[in-house]
């Protein structure tokens, strides 16, 4: 039996135990709690991002993402330049407006004419293969000269080649221009009984006569049509888009389908004389042109009116033409002669 004094003291130390050993085990417990929870807390952790990427991949279906709108450029100024044909012109519509810009050049150029002074086919044909290389104003101050001394083709056939070199040295490549003359002129002597033919596969069998200067010839002389695809009409019609062909009897095929044979000689005529007047090569006078809403290649000269106007030439300009004598018509247009040779 324990003393009476001694038994709260057990009974406390007792108890103390049994309350330390119950301490334990509850923080125990509760340790193991919170471990639990610290490892469902990782799991949950690893499963947030794969959450996330799916809400992200959600929101992009939903909504798709917007592509960076570009910066409008700030739209060129309208010109004619706007209102040029496409590439893609359809052959009708090719016929049509060709036809249209040769109507519109024959209301500008009523008068127009072969720029060479002839009086006879002899006279036009010699004069078109001295106009080679050189401009027609001066071989139309040379020519006076040349038909003066040998005015038939047996003349200029039996003339003394460097007295003909010497009239013709202004028009430059006089020797060989000379050589060509007189050996056209004994051929027409020869073959033709000092005549010219009237036949395009005659005309091209002359020394130093081609295609061009052949329908030259018969279209002014013998009223027969015909295409002259010179330099200026070369140029002009690819300018305005009628043919992109560069070698000259393909241009002269490619034209000539889109006209009337009929037109053939006046269209010739209305081409070059633009292409003299106004359709420059290096700065055409756009600002002055009465055809620049069908042209496609209106902007590339001058389009300020005031300024276009001083580019144009001859009677457009207010200057001389290129013959020593025009017919009536360009002169009653307000046309001027050319002055002679050493005239200035």
């Amino acid at each position: 039996m324990s003393e009476p004094g001694e038994q709260p003291e057990t009974a406390g130390k007792k108890a103390t135990t049994a309350a330390g050993k119950a301490a334990p085990a509850g923080k125990t417990a509760a340790a193991r709690r919170k471990t639990a929870a610290a490892k469902k807390t990782p799991a949950a952790a690893k499963k947030t991002p794969a959450a996330a990427k799916k809400a992200t991949n959600a929101a992009k279906k939903a909504t798709p993402a917007k592509k960076a709108t570009p910066t409008p450029k700030a739209a060129p100024a309208k010109t004619a330049a706007s209102a040029k044909p496409p590439r893609e012109e359809s052959r009708t519509a090719l016929v049509r407006r060709a036809r249209r810009i040769n109507r519109e050049l024959a209301e500008v150029y009523p008068y127009a004419h072969p720029e060479l002074d002839f009086e006879n086919p002899f006279q036009l044909l010699v004069a078109t293969v001295l106009s080679a290389q050189t401009t027609d104003l001066r071989v139309n101050q040379t020519t006076p000269a040349l038909f003066a001394k040998y005015p038939t083709p047996e003349d200029l056939a039996a003339a003394n080649p460097e007295e003909v070199e010497e009239i013709l040295r202004p028009t430059g490549f006089f020797r060989a221009k000379t050589r060509s003359v007189i050996g056209l002129s004994k051929a027409l002597a020869e073959q033709f009984g000092g005549e010219v033919p009237s036949r395009l596969e005659d005309l091209v069998k002359l020394p130093g006569v081609g295609r061009k200067t052949a329908f030259v010839v018969l279209g002014n002389a013998y009223g027969r049509p015909g295409i002259t695809v010179d330099t200026h009409f070369q140029r002009l019609v690819r300018r305005w888009r009628w043919t992109e062909e560069t070698d000259p009897d393909k241009i002269e095929a490619a034209v000539g389908a889109l006209f009337p044979k009929s037109d053939w000689t006046d269209l010739s005529h209305h081409v070059i004389w633009h292409g003299r007047r106004i359709c420059h090569a290096r700065k055409p006078a756009c600002g002055a042109c009465p055809i620049a809403p069908l042209c496609p290649a209106y902007g590339e000269g001058e389009t300020d009116p005031e300024k276009a106007k001083k580019l144009l030439k001859y009677e457009k300009g207010g200057f001389p033409g290129q013959r020593l004598n025009p017919p009536r018509a360009y002169l009653e247009a307000g046309g001027r002669p050319a002055p002679p040779l050493g005239a200035g």
